[in-house]
């Protein structure tokens, strides 16, 4: 007999060599339940609690005892690779001998993530636009035909194609020359590189095992896409699931622009038949419809369209029957191509790119068939910036809620636990829930729905290891350049703390400019998120202790140092979403058309989340101590305030500059303390 949960984490933990913790306990049992009871779970599990151990203890047990397939889907890469590459082997080797048997995992991305030897090997006609050879000595002829050149060296060592394993890795302009998507595949079976496919590979693996590790986004594309991208399943789990909606959302928007069209024509025209006049009508008439769309997004404004114009509206419509046309001329030639693999790729890819964007258009005219209110999905236009001239004026489209796909799509299957350090906003999981599609947990309804949440806490005691500093005294933050008052804040609280300063902040362009202001004003090095690639930047900031690191969104959630490099977090506004952020503002307007509060469900959620993420940058240790410094006084003097900071670890509050500043100056004259146990 199998034993219990209780159990098997004690010999996980012990196997490992780690010691148990009660919120792991917690956890573990909480999961436990959720599964024998088929309902769903939130658990907040604080860093350091040891949550991957705490769901897959649960998870392995379940699918060895019922010989299913448990899949677990994580929001970065990082974190697939501790699971694959640490935690798991390590716990299948602990499990095994009071399990009877090894249980098997697997990792599974999506097929662009997985080297195509098919396409690899020359076996999808090249546009001649697109070539990145020179073919008169054959040799690259770009930057981006280097970098193919060594993809193709690549190619002969690895033994699993999988992009995440090259390092470092290549531009995607450069992977796309050796992947496809699932719909550009042509099949295992009329491949002649079928029974080597790195793709088809991984699927068989994660068809035989036990727990399949995912990402978010393959999660999503097999619960909407109606493709059977997952094996199947009896439960999922969900970790860092803070992200899922983003993920969810990015992984459902469809976006238009002229290039793209144009090169969608460009791969029609060599598959229609032309002796029927084809390539003639129907493909010049989708490039006619790329020049026109370009012409019509030039002279469009950026950001959320609730009204289309009548020009801009006949040529999306022109776009969507020119698409059609042509995907219906070359499906209607498709037999002739199976017996040529070189060209039933090109047929594919060309099929593939035209449906997508006939879909696409479709779904953007739609939108403007109903009345605002009655609106499910979003458009809005994305102009570059002045910077970034090489990218397109694109159309995009997304639902405004994803809450509905989920709840129909994921959550009506099967039992799913969620989990992540910050799930609670407010002191509650109903503002996350109700973003997931799951009534609220004081709701009656939707009994086939029910779900719970538990906080099983932190090893950390934050009162007695962290300050958070509240500087009231500071103007309002303003739309202009930086106040003097908040540089002058800056450089005495990094003065304080001997530089160990990580600076998270809204924008990009205040990050860059609280750096050119500080460089001269202070006495420690200062690194600005741009000035390299990001994970070189952490690890410089990681390995200097005087360093300052200042950086905007990747940093509030990706940077993981412990130690005393880290000892002032620096937050300098509530990181509200933009006024015109076009997704923001249109689902507070739904919100508030439904008479909810709009502004509290959409923008203080956003910005409580992405401040508990950028406070948690701060203790990675039980040993760790420093303060979190935020720059703006609306957190103690604006009525949402409240929310905001029920939202945050509970460290010891203060609003007294020179209190901060003197624990600081104590911090940097202590010693090290020993190293522990993250």
């Amino acid at each position: 007999m199998i034993p219990g949960v209780a159990e098997l984490l004690a010999v996980a933990v012990d196997g490992i060599g780690g010691a148990e913790r009660p919120g792991q306990v917690a956890m573990a049992e909480a999961v436990q339940h959720a599964i024998e009871a088929g309902e769903h779970l939130a658990v907040q599990a604080g860093t350091g609690t040891g949550k991957s151990l705490a769901y897959l203890v649960p998870a392995v047990r379940h699918a060895v005892t019922t010989d299913s397939t448990v899949v677990v889907a994580t929001a970065t890469i990082a974190l697939q690779r501790q699971l694959v590459d640490r935690d798991l082997p390590r716990l299948v080797t602990a499990l095994k001998p009071v399990l009877g048997q090894e249980p098997a995992f697997a990792i599974l991305k999506g097929r662009r993530n997985y080297l195509c030897l098919h396409r690899q090997n020359g076996g999808v006609a090249e546009d001649p636009q697109d070539a990145l050879f020179d073919p008169a000595d054959a040799g690259p002829a770009s930057p981006l035909g280097r970098q193919v050149k060594r993809l193709h060296e690549w190619a002969e060592q690895t033994t699993t194609g999988d992009r995440d394993e090259l390092v470092p890795g290549v531009p995607e302009a450069a992977w796309r020359q050796v992947s496809v998507s699932a719909q550009e595949c042509i099949g295992q079976h009329r491949c002649r590189f079928g029974s080597r496919c790195f793709a088809e590979r991984a699927r068989e693996e994660a068809a035989k095992a036990h727990i399949v590790v995912t990402n978010h986004a393959l999660l999503a594309i097999d619960a909407t896409s109606g493709l059977d991208v997952l094996p199947e399943h009896a439960m999922v789990i969900i970790d860092e699931a803070h992200d899922l909606v983003d993920r969810v959302t990015s992984a459902t928007t469809g976006e238009l622009s002229a290039p793209a069209v144009e090169a969608a024509a460009r791969r029609s025209v060599r598959l229609i038949d032309t002796e029927a006049g084809g390539s003639a009508d129907v493909a010049d008439g989708l490039r006619q419809a790329a020049t026109a769309l370009g012409l019509d997004l030039g002279d469009t404004r950026a950001g959320r369209m609730d009204v289309l114009s009548d020009a801009l509206a006949a040529t999306l419509g022109s776009v969507r029957e020119a698409a059609g046309a042509c995907a219906g001329a070359i499906r209607a030639r498709a037999q002739e191509f199976e017996d040529d693999p070189p060209r039933a790729a090109a047929c594919r890819m060309a099929l593939s790119s035209l449906d997508e964007l006939h879909r696409t258009a479709v779904r953007i005219l739609e939108v403007f068939d109903a009345q605002i209110p009655d609106r499910r999905e979003v458009v809005w236009l994305d102009q570059p910036f002045a910077e970034d001239a090489r990218r397109p004026p694109t159309l995009r489209v997304a639902p405004l809620e994803v809450g509905p796909i989920l709840r129909d799509r994921l959550f009506a299957e099967r039992p799913v636990v969620l989990t992540s350090a910050t799930l609670a906003l407010g002191g509650s999981f109903n503002p996350l829930a109700t973003q997931w599609g799951l009534p609220s947990a004081d709701s009656a309804a939707d009994a086939d729905l029910a779900w719970s949440g538990i906080d099983v806490g932190s090893p950390f005691d934050h009162p007695r290891s962290g300050i958070l500093y509240l500087a009231r005294h500071l103007p309002p933050p303003g739309r202009d350049r930086l106040p003097e008052a908040y540089l002058t804040e800056l450089e005495e609280l990094i003065e304080a703390a001997g530089g160990r300063t990580l600076g998270l902040f809204s924008s990009m362009r205040a990050a860059k400019e609280a750096a050119g202001a500080l460089r001269d004003r202070i006495s420690h090095p200062l690194l600005c998120q741009g000035d390299d690639v990001t994970a070189q930047l952490v690890r410089q900031f990681s390995e200097d202790e005087p360093t300052c690191l200042f950086g905007t969104l990747s940093l509030w959630q990706g940077v993981d140092v412990p130690g005393r490099s880290l000892q002032l977090v620096v937050i300098d506004r509530i990181p509200f979403p933009r006024p015109d952020d076009p997704l923001a503002s249109a689902r507070q307007r739904a919100v508030a058309a439904r008479g909810g509060n709009g502004f509290m469900t959409v923008a203080a959620a956003h910005a409580a989340l992405l401040l508990a993420q950028g406070a948690g940058r701060l203790l990675r240790t039980t040993t760790d101590r420093g303060v979190v410094a935020v720059l703006d006084p609306r957190l103690v003097t604006a009525r949402y305030g409240d929310f905001l900071r029920a939202s945050l670890p509970p460290f010891w509050p203060t609003t007294d500059p020179k209190l901060v500043r003197a624990a600081l100056r104590r911090l940097n004259a202590a010693p090290a303390a020993p190293a522990a146990q993250s």
